[in-house]
């Protein structure tokens, strides 16, 4: 049975039911395929997530997603499509998905933060999707881990948001709690 398709957004949905959401997504086996035939796609995911082939934007987010589901970071740090029968180098500018919304439940060590991705995927931040905040020249770039590899950049606007409950929680150092697991706000 597939997955129900992704929310609008997540402001209409419990933290039980987006996490509920998450964790019924079935994505491909794709750490499993070793594929003898490589190759390049000519396909590229900019910096705003935004999905190339050929130069041209991908405007179907139903193909988007599919791509998505067959992604996968390598060893040595490159992103592949990946099937059984054949694996293809992608460009990936900064991170291969960005965390489009947040939702916010509960405060201090009893917070759930859920992020829904620019695919639709939901994501529950915690021990096993963790935030981390890279400080570079021009600032602060905020990860979310997604999978086998595999993170979200955090967009400025939802980081905003998070900054916004971090300071409203006055914790020493600035951060959150998710799911049981605390994440500061600032690079370490």
């Amino acid at each position: 049975m597939p997955a129900p398709p992704p929310p609008e957004d997540l402001a209409g949905l419990s933290l039980a039911e987006i996490a509920e959401l998450a964790a019924a997504r079935r994505l491909p086996p794709v750490e499993s395929w070793q594929p003898e035939r490589t190759g390049d796609s000519a396909m590229r995911i900019a910096r705003d997530g935004s999905w190339y082939h050929e130069g041209e934007r991908i405007e179907r987010p139903a193909l988007v997603r599919l791509f998505s589901t067959i992604l996968r970071r390598e060893p040595d740090g490159g992103f592949v499509l990946v099937t059984p029968a054949e694996k293809l180098a992608i460009a990936v500018e900064e991170a291969p998905f960005v965390a489009v919304e947040l939702a916010s439940e509960g405060e201090g060590e009893a917070r759930r933060l859920a992020f829904r991705l620019n695919t639709g995927d939901l994501v529950v931040a915690g021990p096993g999707h963790g935030i981390r905040i890279e400080e570079r020249d021009d600032g602060p770039h905020p990860y979310l881990h997604v999978r086998g590899g595999l993170d979200a950049l955090i967009a400025r606007a939802v980081f905003y948001e998070l900054a916004e409950l971090a300071l409203a929680e006055e914790s020493d150092p600035p951060g959150l709690w998710s799911d049981g697991a605390f994440f500061a706000l600032a690079s370490t």
